[in-house]
């Protein structure tokens, strides 16, 4: 509040207004001379803020001092979809010619029932209401188990409107569909990351609102796809007249470049990323066989860091120096300064090459049988045929030739 005043604006106070309007559902607030339940835990709560750096947003968060609470017995643990499966249900949406749709679900955490038993003192910014006791009744975000309790409720709300998870990616849901207008019979998909659903379907928008019923999604969310887990997803048409969808991790590489090229002018004055990087690595350059100083505490930090940007960035579809990352993700425990130099010249050529974006094709191979020389291998490895898992779902849609 000193801060508006200071600018002559309630920027701040507005955050933590608004805020307060959606949080107040998690608190069931005890009227004078009732008594908290014997088995329930006292916590303390509290406001955090930040700045979005698109729009310079002020953004306030009233949150739970879950550390303050014993560890649930149940699971807390809450999965997300994986990348691999976002990468495969891209393809499948451009084999099957399928709309793909994304939305952000509101307030997510505070959706779910509270899976502990706990109860707080209200503060100043709950207005007539402060100093009164009340209980937490939703998953209020601090908690140990909030997001395992709001997966499990979102789980409830998916298998109520027809969907199951899919039994290699219990984040990937499926539900078997045909298309009105041809008949076609295919599966439609929702990948949930948290708060983040995709949804792939011939009226995806109209799947979506199914969905809104039961958890409000933010305003105007949803929509075409345009950053998804940190990438950009963009449709595209190949050579070949094929639609199909990439992923580009531009912004992301633009990013972590600048924070590299910013650590340098810190620490090595006057030194800069490579001029030449046409390749992620030297010419001739062998992790292995490095014998350079190793580096101290402060500098290995730091290569520790950046392998972690660099292999979340093959995760996006960097795979052009998947290689190299592996090969200098061996050396964490001891590195050295020929290591660090090699992610110089990798931040280098990333300068240089930030927008490669990955796509998914969904063509069928064409193969020349006479390509292939065909053996009998039965006396090696007998008889025997394809295993399949025996609750695979029936196959719908195109068939997949890898």
């Amino acid at each position: 509040m000193r801060i508006d005043t200071a600018n002559g604006n309630t920027l701040w106070q507005d955050a933590v207004t608004s805020e307060m309007e959606k949080v107040r559902i998690a608190f069931k607030i005890l009227d004078d001379g009732d008594k908290v339940p014997p088995t329930y835990q006292q916590i303390r709560c509290h406001l955090v803020f930040d700045v979005k750096m698109e729009d310079f947003r002020r953004k306030a968060r009233f949150v739970a001092g879950g550390h303050m609470t014993d560890t649930p017995a149940t699971l807390t643990y809450a999965s997300v979809v994986s990348r691999e499966t976002v990468r495969i249900a891209l393809t499948l949406a451009a084999l099957n010619d399928l709309e793909v749709k994304t939305a952000d679900i509101e307030s997510a955490y505070l959706t779910a029932p509270a899976s502990e038993k706990i109860w707080c003192t209200l503060g100043p910014e709950f207005g007539d209401d402060a100093g009164k006791t009340a209980i937490i009744v939703r998953s209020l975000y601090g908690l140990k188990s909030a997001g395992a309790s709001f997966r499990n409720h979102l789980a409830d709300c998916m298998e109520f409107l027809g969907w199951r998870p899919c039994p290699a990616d219990q984040d990937l849901w499926l539900k078997a569909e045909i298309r009105p207008e041809d008949g076609y019979k295919y599966y439609a998909y929702a990948l949930i990351y948290v708060d983040d659903i995709c949804l792939i379907h011939h009226d995806a928008v109209a799947e979506l609102k199914a969905i809104d019923r039961f958890f409000k999604m933010k305003p105007d969310s949803i929509g075409d796809p345009d950053f998804y887990l940190g990438a950009k997803l963009r449709p595209t048409v190949l050579p070949n007249g094929v639609k199909a969808w990439g992923m580009s991790c531009s912004k992301y590489v633009q990013a972590a470049v600048q924070n590299v090229k910013d650590y340098l002018n810190k620490e090595f004055p006057g030194r800069a990323l490579p001029k030449r990087a046409s390749a992620p690595f030297p010419p001739g350059y062998e992790a292995e066989l490095d014998v350079t100083p190793e580096l101290d505490d402060d500098k290995a930090s730091f290569y520790q860091t950046q392998i972690g940007v660099l292999r979340w960035m093959v995760e996006l579809g960097r795979i052009d120096m998947i290689t190299e990352v592996s090969v200098l993700s061996s050396h964490l425990a001891l590195p050295r300064e020929g290591h660090l130099d090699a992610i110089f010249h990798i931040f280098a050529y990333l300068e240089k090459k930030h927008n490669s974006r990955i796509v998914f094709d969904p063509s069928y191979p064409k193969v020349d049988p006479s390509d292939f020389k065909e053996c009998d291998w039965k006396h090696f490895y007998g008889n025997i045929q394809e295993a399949l898992p025996p609750n695979a779902p029936e196959p719908h849609g195109k068939d997949i030739n890898l």
